[in-house]
């Protein structure tokens, strides 16, 4: 039946959680809200693969398990916004886990990820071991939105917004970032054209990119 909620009918924590989250696209909404509130337009644009109509009863989904909250900005926007609740963001530590596991299987689809995604993988390969006591912060905007990357106590932090005071800043877009961190494109050659613009020192841009070692692959 359309709309018909579906369970496992199982105590186990494991399956009341994919009662909540384990429909097809359901963590990917997900993945989109983690770095904040977006409309459905956005959603769609960095998730083209559902329908609208999949994506609107994922949303409504997620709102009745109490993982995500729609409200409306206030004027001049007056626009309608999802974002992760707190209950939501507790799934971030599982997807980072989750994508950590799944970087090792072979790449078979030649989709380019979506910004947030693309940020969401910097998260899974993120080295803390080559990061030891490095402290340092950049500035990125990519694919024309803002955000600021930091690492310090060996932890890595990635939000919207900008920094004041990076170690550099760098102008990109998505697909050219993912190939100079996991694609072997030397820096220098997307800079030589135009496709990655550096304010400040190059070092301190590949000190960044260096902290993602591209994920070993396991076959089967």
């Amino acid at each position: 039946m359309a709309g018909e909620t579906r369970s496992y009918d199982d105590p186990c924590g494991i399956a009341r959680a994919l009662d909540a989250v384990g429909e097809r696209w359901t963590l990917l909404v997900v993945r989109e809200l983690l770095l904040g509130a977006k409309r459905f337009n956005q959603l769609r644009r960095g998730l083209p693969g559902p329908s609208p109509n999949v994506l609107s009863q994922r949303l409504r989904e997620l709102e009745q398990a109490g993982i995500v909250r729609r409200y409306q900005l206030d004027p001049p926007a007056s626009v309608i916004v999802y974002e992760l609740t707190e209950r939501g963001r507790e799934l971030e530590p599982v997807l980072i886990e989750l994508g950590r596991w799944g970087s090792q299987a072979p790449i078979t689809s030649s989709s380019e990820l979506s910004p947030d995604a693309l940020l969401v993988a910097l998260k899974t390969t993120f080295a803390p071991t080559r990061a030891g006591e490095l402290v340092a912060s950049w500035g990125l905007r990519l694919d024309g939105a803002q955000y600021r990357i930091s690492v310090a106590d060996g932890r890595l932090d990635i939000a919207p917004g900008t920094v004041t005071s990076p170690s550099a800043y760098l102008d990109t877009d998505s697909a050219t970032l993912r190939s100079v961190i996991f694609g072997g494109l030397p820096m220098r050659d997307a800079i030589a054209d135009g496709r990655l613009t550096i304010d400040g020192p190059r070092q301190a841009v590949g000190r960044l990119i260096r902290l993602f070692p591209v994920p070993a692959r396991r076959a089967g």
